[in-house]
């Protein structure tokens, strides 16, 4: 038997997006995006409302990161998603995080999340879907196997579960994509 919930905005797993981006003075800025992820072959998107002061970055500056929050950056990824840099300038100091510019866009790398997407903005869509072009993936050595490749398992990021408003860590490889399902005849 299954239980109806109605519609709800739900959806697993989703990942908790740090966006990361410079005011007009370079300082840098971080927001926690709970709604985001793949908007089309090479390009992110994520919800951000009108009035966020990463918004008003984004639309200045024409780039943005997304970074992954980590079981490890749980408490300050959370921080920089419940205050605002409208209110609070130094929240991304006040997070402990530091930034080192980004090579490829306008953007802050944030040093304490090892894996950063860096985007060039593409559009704003009238409904607030900010789409992003990834002209870069940098990851910290400490997250790659021995053949180079992102380790999941290392990076451990961590997931946001909408029903519950909880952060969770994924668990144990379970399969491979692509390949699981030829088995059925």
């Amino acid at each position: 038997m299954r239980k109806n919930f109605g519609a709800k905005t739900w959806l697993y797993p989703m990942p908790v997006l740090i966006v990361g981006t410079y005011d007009e003075g370079e300082n840098p800025n971080a927001m926690n995006a709970a709604w985001g992820g793949i908007y089309d072959t090479g390009l992110v998107m994520v919800c951000l409302a009108d009035d966020h002061k990463t918004t008003e970055n984004i639309r200045k500056t024409g780039a943005f990161t997304l970074s992954f929050a980590t079981r490890e950056t749980v408490v300050p990824c959370d921080y920089v998603g419940i205050v605002s840099a409208n209110d609070v300038p130094d929240k991304f100091a006040r997070a402990g995080f530091h930034a080192t510019k980004s090579e490829h866009v306008n953007a802050p790398v944030i040093d304490e999340l090892p894996m950063t997407l860096e985007c060039r903005l593409v559009k704003f869509n009238e409904d607030g879907i900010c789409v992003g072009e990834i002209v870069n993936v940098s990851a910290d050595e400490s997250i790659l196997d021995g053949e180079g490749r992102i380790d999941a398992k290392k990076l451990d990021p961590i997931l946001y579960d909408s029903v519950t408003h909880a952060y969770w860590n994924f668990g144990e490889k379970v399969g491979k994509a692509f390949s699981d399902g030829k088995g059925i005849q």
